[in-house]
């Protein structure tokens, strides 16, 4: 029976100390290991507007039209297992509607295949594993975990650097708060591609090396603070050709003043979002909070209950020796 008395408040000092040793690990060492982007990911963004492109069929450039942005994102996992790096396949089409639904994204009007190699808890771009393009910067399809409220480096693929985006406060995006960040790219030339003459004023000449330049009149990206991902982005693409050294565009390839994500976009990424960052504030946050303030009480508990069964033990122990 005096073994009985003490097996409550032991148990009870157990499972406070247990609950207070962790609380700090589960923020100081399970968050980080969380805190890791995923290998296996597999989602599909959206972007529409109406804007200007060339018409390979007829020639010319038709203006406003609709179009369609399509970036689908995969993980290879294997690869990402072997270099331990999330190493992701990103597939971006640019339709009209005449080319929706396309059966094979090589009908689109352009379309890119890129990898992507990231370490998984900075963000910053890893050179391995067949990525293409070598690129920079500090966010390209995500922004790291914990983004601060400061100008980042987000790589452009069309440019084929980094553009610096500045913080612009904090917005709302299907009644999720997000950072916003916004920026543009001045005419710049990019490359040369082997083209008619004529098509750039040259009619003289059969083919020349035309200048392509491109510019963006408007990047605006909404991201989630926990996780770094985007949930809201816009762009303002414009892509044309020079005849060599002139100083005016000759022909718009394409040209848009706004294409931005889709209603279902916005409402999938921020689904994602949320529910990420809920598990994050789990581990960071609400369980080691609960668990120490539950661990503190059952010490206390424990150490109260310890003390009194203690006192009970020694006035029983006593009590003989009173009768005698």
């Amino acid at each position: 029976m005096r073994r009985t008395a003490f097996t409550l408040p032991l148990a009870l000092l157990g499972a406070g100390v247990f609950l207070l040793v962790l609380a700090p690990l589960l923020a100081g060492h399970v968050l980080p290991h969380a805190k890791r982007t995923p290998v296996d990911t597999d989602t599909t963004t959206v972007f529409t507007g109406t804007g200007s492109y060339f018409d390979t069929s007829a020639l010319k450039t038709v203006d406003d039209r609709r179009l369609t942005i399509t970036r689908q994102v995969r993980g290879d996992v294997a690869d990402s297992l072997r270099s331990g790096n999330a190493v992701w396949d990103v597939s971006t089409s640019v339709d009209a509607d005449h080319t929706l639904p396309a059966t094979d994204v090589r009908d689109s009007l352009q379309w890119t295949l890129e990898r992507w190699v990231t370490d998984r808890s900075t963000n910053e771009p890893v050179h391995c594993c067949e990525e293409t393009p070598v690129f920079d910067g500090e966010a390209y399809l995500k922004f790291p975990f914990d983004v601060e409220e400061r100008s980042y480096r987000w790589w452009d693929g069309t440019l084929g650097a980094a553009v610096r985006l500045g913080y612009a406060g904090r917005t709302r995006v299907q009644g999720y708060e997000g950072l916003r960040f916004t920026g543009t790219v001045e005419p710049t030339r990019t490359g040369v591609r082997q083209v008619p003459g004529r098509l750039v004023g040259r009619p003289r000449t059969p083919q020349v090396l035309a200048e392509e330049w491109y510019a963006n009149s408007g990047i605006e990206l909404v991201v989630d603070q926990a996780t770094g991902r985007i949930v809201f982005a816009a762009i303002g693409p414009r892509k044309t050709l020079r005849a060599p050294g002139a100083k005016k565009d000759a022909v718009v390839l394409l040209d848009s003043d706004r294409l931005a994500f889709t209603t279902a976009t916005q409402r999938h990424q921020v689904a994602l979002a949320s529910a990420d960052s809920r598990r994050l504030a789990l581990l960071g946050t609400t369980v080691p909070l609960a668990g120490g303030i539950l661990g503190a009480l059952l010490t206390a508990g424990g150490t109260v209950l310890l003390v009194r069964a203690g006192r009970r033990r020694r006035v029983a122990e006593a009590a003989p020796d009173q009768l005698t």
